[in-house]
């Protein structure tokens, strides 16, 4: 790129800026090189300045303070006419109208981990990584159903490079490759207290990533929903890349979604019951009659602490970030006004910023900033009905989030290993246990070898002993 080119573009960088009110922005221009300045001169261009308008000027409000708040309805773990559900989801998936999409676009930093989080090491003997934990099961469901699934990863900035480059090491796990789309999330850049764009070094803007809700508006914009209905996929398998106990998709609730009179085709997620009322997940509710998902620090105390005539808790349906939504669900939400979409979130944090009074950048002791994002969830608003249906915590969810204590490395391991001695019983093979039920040694089952207990019904499985390791 030849350096009139870069001026021209940078001239007209320079006018957005002026017509914004943002010419804050270009100091300390003069310190950059010719890279740089194309960095910048992309950033600026990424930027809706717009949008950030509309949303400085438009605080959020709680949308739920004179809202009639109940519990949301949920579907039971064996619902009637279970069978027909899980055929019904069968089919559609031999169709080939489910595909995976992961959302990938955290760091281990909390794990002690230098990586995207998507490679670390999660199954609990083997070590295997979170993505080929995925992919394998992938594998498994297209044998199973003669298939190739389409999988779409959302990463990040942050980490679209080095999760790239994992792939390709990995040689994409055996997966085709025109089957698979990884796409980095949007970001939105940080308000200071002035209601003035940051700044976090010369030529930077200060940006985060634009939150799970971002998923959405971010398949759009990379294509992934054009490459999804080129496939012939009509709905979308949503986890996030941190629970290796996921099913990445699973027949019955596909069928509940696309078949049950609670669904609206649109989308469905599914829930655990909580553990206590201080647990930190949302709940699953219904406010106004519509179902929606509060976060568990906004749920008033009185209703989180509320139990019924058992003793149990009114408001226990935990979410755990697992849904499904139609590929036209998500274009409506992404395609239309600004009212119809998702809306942002405001959180205050520590940014560093630069401060040109002093030449540097500064790290602030306490938060000094607004981040804006969006939460997947609130798009439950936007559906018709939004089917709720309650899965088992063991079977489902053993999330790798903190490195040491609950939801860690040790307690994913633990949940890892009960799902299959739970599925070893389940077929009449004993597991050693101690006096507190707990499971003597570890058991890692391959998804090759089963995706769900049935699956090892025709399956010659080992005896376990004491104290041992089995990988299945």
């Amino acid at each position: 790129m030849t350096a009139q080119s870069i001026s021209e573009r940078l001239d007209a960088a320079m006018m957005v800026l002026k017509t914004h009110d943002a010419m804050h922005l270009a100091d300390g221009l003069d310190r950059l090189d010719e890279d740089a300045l194309d960095a910048f001169v992309q950033q600026i261009a990424g930027i809706d300045f717009e949008e950030f308008a509309r949303l400085r000027e438009t605080p959020e409000t709680g949308e739920t303070a004179n809202a009639k708040i109940e519990p949301a309805l949920v579907v039971p773990r064996r619902p009637e006419n279970e069978d027909a559900y899980r055929r019904a989801g069968a089919e559609a998936i031999s169709r080939g109208e489910i595909a995976a999409f992961t959302v990938a676009g955290g760091q281990g930093t909390r794990l002690g981990w230098n990586g995207p989080k998507g490679t670390f090491p999660a199954a609990c003997i083997t070590g295997k990584p979170l993505f080929r934990m995925f992919a394998e099961q992938l594998n498994a469901i297209d044998a199973k159903y003669g298939i190739t699934t389409s999988w779409y990863v959302m990463t990040s900035p942050l980490n679209d490079r080095d999760t790239r480059a994992f792939f390709e090491d990995n040689n994409w796990f055996g997966r085709p490759l025109d089957s698979i789309l990884l796409f980095p999330q949007g970001v939105m850049p940080a308000m200071d207290d002035d209601g003035r764009i940051m700044l976090a070094e010369p030529g930077r803007i200060a940006v985060s990533p634009d939150g799970h809700g971002g998923s959405l508006r971010a398949l759009d914009r990379s294509g992934a929903l054009e490459h999804a209905r080129s496939r012939g996929v009509r709905h979308l398998s949503y986890f996030q890349v941190d629970n290796p106990s996921v099913r990445t998709i699973d027949p019955l609730f596909v069928g509940l979604h696309l078949e049950h009179p609670e669904s609206s085709v649109e989308m469905s997620s599914k829930m655990i019951p909580k553990a206590n009322a201080a647990e930190k997940v949302g709940v699953f509710c219904r406010i106004d009659g519509r179902t929606q998902v509060i976060e568990y620090s906004d749920l008033p105390t009185g209703l989180a602490e509320e139990t019924d005539d058992r003793g149990r808790l009114r408001f226990i349906a935990g979410s755990i970030a697992i849904h499904l939504l139609s590929v036209d669900f998500i274009q409506r939400l992404t395609r239309g006004d600004a009212d119809s979409g998702l809306p942002f979130h405001r959180a205050r944090k520590k940014v560093p910023y630069w401060d040109s009074d002093r030449g540097e950048t500064r790290q602030p002791d306490a938060p000094n900033a607004t981040k804006f994002e969006m939460f997947v969830f609130d798009a439950l608003h936007f559906a018709d009905r939004g089917l709720v249906y309650e899965t088992d915590r063991v079977e489902e969810f053993a999330p790798i989030k903190n490195a040491t204590g609950v939801d860690s490395a040790e307690s994913s391991a633990m949940l890892q290993t009960e799902r299959a001695a739970r599925w070893f019983e389940a077929n009449d093979v004993a597991v050693p246990r101690n006096a507190e039920g707990e499971v003597e040694g570890r058991i890692e089952i391959s998804p090759a070898t089963g995706l769900e207990s049935c699956d090892l019904a025709d399956v010659d499985l080992p005896k376990m002993e004491p104290g041992q390791d089995l990988v299945v």
